[in-house]
């Protein structure tokens, strides 16, 4: 079985957000590989997306729309944080000079056996701990 890429939150706001269609159709793209069962994703990622939506879009989604959103995202495989993950964070941290909650995404892409984040945030063709980050929509 191949290893399964990361999607970042970008890439899930990306999906639903219609202001860029270009970014829009890549990203859903990306989803429904992930629907397929090629991708994982972590609980802080979801956290992320689905604040994302309630608070910084506009207009902002309804509560009832972010839950109907979240359920349809439910078969993605979802990697939780533990202690042993949130100190691997600060390990990236202490290595790579990320931002901690970065250093999460990573640890958790890192537990899943993932080889590739797809993320426009972090630095797209850098590894970190042998994770290749690409950017979805260079």
């Amino acid at each position: 079985m191949n290893a399964p890429d990361f999607l970042d939150t970008n890439v899930l706001v990306y999906a639903y957000d219609a202001s860029d269609r270009r970014k829009q159709g890549r990203a859903q793209e990306l989803v429904r590989e992930a629907l397929a069962g090629e991708m994982v994703v972590s609980t802080q990622v979801l956290g992320e997306f689905a604040a994302t939506l309630l608070h910084k879009i506009s207009p902002p989604a309804k509560p009832q729309q972010v839950i109907a959103i979240l359920d349809a995202l439910e078969p993605i495989r979802a990697i939780a944080p533990d202690p042993e993950i949130v100190s691997r964070a600060v390990a990236v941290y202490a290595k790579y000079g990320l931002h901690f909650y970065d250093g999460l995404i990573i640890a958790c892409a890192e537990r899943a056996g993932s080889k590739r984040i797809w993320s426009e945030d972090l630095s797209a063709g850098h590894a970190y701990f042998g994770i290749r980050v690409e950017n979805p929509f260079a």
